[in-house]
């Protein structure tokens, strides 16, 4: 099992930027492919990006594609997001969460609590 801690959420204006930090333990954290999900509310959790533990190749949601970028730094057993050009409906709970990604998408295993993004108008 692995523990996720993220932080960086917070309230900020339509095209700011925010940076998310996810810290894992508990397992290899260069073996593990990495992903981040988000949950609006009164909407389901949704994809927003991965990133695989070979190689780091990326994958984003469409909505996302060129606003948010996912990165890892495997010394530091930390995955960040780094989200410009924030709009109002990137408002949600971002998760962190480890899995495995494939052709069918990213699978996540284990989650973190949750950090709060709020974008306002």
């Amino acid at each position: 099992q692995v523990q996720l801690v993220e932080s960086g959420g917070g309230l900020v204006q339509a095209g700011d930027s925010l940076r998310l930090f996810c810290a894992a333990s508990g397992r290899t954290f260069s073996s593990l492919d990495m992903g981040w999900l988000r949950q609006a509310p009164g909407k389901e959790r949704e994809f927003v990006a991965a990133i695989s533990w070979i190689a780091g190749r990326t994958w984003y949601v469409d909505s996302v594609k060129g606003r948010f970028t996912i990165s890892r730094d495997n010394a530091k057993n930390t995955v960040y997001l780094q989200m410009n050009g924030l709009k109002p409906e990137d408002t949600a709970v971002y998760y962190c969460a480890s899995g495995q990604i494939n052709p069918g998408g990213f699978r996540p295993n284990d989650w973190g609590q949750g950090t709060q993004v709020t974008v306002s108008s």
